[in-house]
């Protein structure tokens, strides 16, 4: 199959596009390229992309990516001239991930893990473009007891039949999956595995701890803690997670890739400096582990410091301070538009009462 003519610049198909992570990479990408965002909002958002749709270079379709997908039939996309230039670039990042609806998805993750990624590696092939997929530190199981670092060589431990093995377990094989393409096919298939991001655009009231102390301090309400006082964790700014993944597909390497911080903090010290930052008034509380939201393991990244040049520049405290300035105004606007809603309610029960 002979190379597709690209006339200005590279297609890129990011799949899961108007989620947290993937909406912030359709930011990056379409800077200098054409991006084509997939969704089917099972835990994207539209307003994380709004700001996207009147770029003529950004097209976005609603879409499930377990069923196959036709780029050249999509009307909406003929200005891409896919038929001739094809597509250069993937970025596969589809797959439910709210904490909150974690065992209403079990199914759709699964599916997403397994026909979803395969429609997209089918794309990928035709094309022969160059796919990263975004995998997750849950393929290494949960955190040893030991506390040590996890390396790209550590084969992990993973309850197949779990509760949350959908997620963990699909996990592991879409990433058998892009590997045997690679082979294969000679696809020039990568992975990336993330460990936790955190940044603006993280859905609150989903589970997701960092966003939701903020949330609840904003309020003054009690943060609460799914786990005990020795409940640590990493969080590695959303700014660093995309310059990861662009400097991984510019790259020869295959992967896997951890990309993370490994700096580890007490979530009790992270929720304390929160009410700190933020003024508020709020305590601290614990509860019992949610299913999806539980320890995991520190990451090794000295592959990606020493292969990609890469580590995370931007401190916690810069990164705490950009979210908390974000999800105050989202919160703001959440409260206005609720307040318009209210208002439009009474006002049609006013305009029904009136008829009689």
């Amino acid at each position: 199959m002979p190379k597709k003519i690209i006339f200005d610049k590279k297609n890129i198909l990011v799949t899961g596009g108007a989620g947290f992570i993937g909406s912030h990479l359709c930011d990056e990408l379409v800077k200098t390229s054409k991006v084509i965002c997939v969704d089917n909002f099972s835990s994207g958002s539209e307003k994380n992309i709004d700001h996207l749709l009147a770029n003529p270079d950004f097209e976005f379709i609603r879409h499930d990516i377990t069923e196959p997908l036709d780029l050249e039939s999509l009307p909406e996309l003929q200005k891409f001239k896919i038929e001739f230039q094809g597509v250069q670039e993937i970025y596969n990042l589809a797959c439910p991930t709210s904490p909150k609806d974690f065992l209403k998805n079990r199914l759709a993750t699964i599916m997403a893990n397994s026909y979803g990624l395969k429609n997209i590696l089918d794309v990928a092939l035709k094309y022969k473009a160059s796919l990263l997929h975004f995998s997750s530190s849950v393929v290494y199981g949960p955190r040893r007891k030991e506390n040590s670092k996890v390396k790209e060589s550590d084969i992990g431990q993973v309850d197949f039949l779990s509760t949350r093995s959908s997620f963990d377990e699909g996990k592991r094989f879409a990433e058998t999956m892009t590997m045997n393409y690679r082979q294969v096919y000679g696809l020039d298939a990568k992975i990336m595995r993330l460990f936790r991001i955190y940044g603006p655009r993280m859905k609150l009231d989903d589970g997701q701890m960092l966003p939701d102390f903020i949330s609840s301090a904003l309020d003054g309400k009690d943060l609460k803690i799914f786990g005990d006082r020795n409940f640590s964790t990493t969080y590695c700014y959303i700014n660093d997670c995309i310059d990861a993944a662009i400097k991984i597909m510019e790259s020869d390497l295959s992967g896997p890739i951890n990309i993370g911080s490994d700096v580890e903090i007490n979530l009790t010290d992270l929720a304390d400096k929160i009410i700190t930052t933020i003024g508020s008034r709020s305590k601290i509380v614990y509860a019992d582990e949610m299913l999806f939201m539980t320890s995991l393991c520190p990451p090794d990244t000295s592959m990606a410091r020493n292969e990609l040049g890469w580590m995370p520049v931007i401190s916690l405290e810069q990164g705490l301070e950009k979210t908390i300035y974000e999800l105050r105004a989202s919160k703001g606007l959440k409260g206005v538009a609720q307040a318009v809603n209210t208002d439009q309610e009474e006002e049609a029960n006013n305009k029904f009462l009136d008829q009689y």
